[in-house]
């Protein structure tokens, strides 16, 4: 489905990304992982339009995204929630859902909305700085199942969040995937994106490292090899 190939890709003078090949097949999760600095999150930025590639190709479906903006990514299905959330801090639950919602039904989003995220859906007048973290990442998260995406990029979707709002957030996730939407998951806790993921990316100063089936690694071999700390 979404194939970055010999991607090179950095900010001014810097490199980030050096001849990087990405791959997310139709309806497969895929975890990205590396140490802090590898890249991740410019490969993600670079994914969905926000950082032009200077050399290589990006592929939606045979269709060749490579320097469009992220307004046409988002048009042909691409889903990108940033690290820090992605929501308007100052305006409403309701009024970022209006947003995301693109011009749909009011009645039909809003009542699969109240089904899928109840504990927001009683928040729908309150500014969405002041909800709690993972009520935050809630409301990002809600943008992916309002749109009806074909592949979602998510960036550390657990970081600062209390474990049972993690489990929350990943029973979300776990539901995109049973939906049949590709996922790229960028995580810190590796058993959490191991065990979501069919397939795995390492990244390590930029380069793919390693690429395989989620099956086949042990957390504690990602942690010792590639990140450099004990498990």
């Amino acid at each position: 489905m979404l194939t970055l190939e010999s991607i090179t890709a950095g900010y001014g003078d810097s490199t980030v990304l050096r001849n990087v090949n990405f791959t997310v097949g139709d309806g497969e999760v895929v975890a990205l992982l590396g140490p802090n600095g590898a890249g991740k999150t410019t490969l993600l930025r670079t994914a969905t339009g926000f950082v032009r590639p200077r050399s290589g190709r990006i592929d939606l479906n045979g269709d060749d995204l490579t320097g469009n903006s992220p307004h046409r990514y988002t048009r042909k299905g691409v889903c990108h929630l940033p690290e820090g959330r992605g929501i308007f801090p100052s305006l409403t639950v309701l009024e970022n859902l209006t947003i995301q919602a693109r011009g749909a039904d009011a009645k039909s989003f809003l009542s699969d909305f109240k089904e899928m995220f109840p504990n927001l859906a009683k928040r729908l007048g309150q500014t969405a700085g002041s909800l709690s973290g993972g009520e935050q990442q809630m409301l990002a998260l809600s943008r992916a199942y309002l749109t009806s995406p074909k592949v979602i990029l998510v960036d550390e979707p657990s970081l600062g969040l209390a474990p049972r709002i993690i489990d929350q957030i990943y029973e979300l996730l776990t539901g995109f995937a049973a939906r049949g939407i590709a996922l790229v998951v960028v995580e810190q806790y590796v058993q959490r994106a191991l065990a979501l993921a069919d397939k795995v990316y390492i990244l390590s100063r930029g380069e793919v490292i390693h690429a395989g089936k989620a099956s086949e690694l042990d957390p504690d071999e990602i942690y010792q090899r590639y990140l450099g700390i004990e498990a």
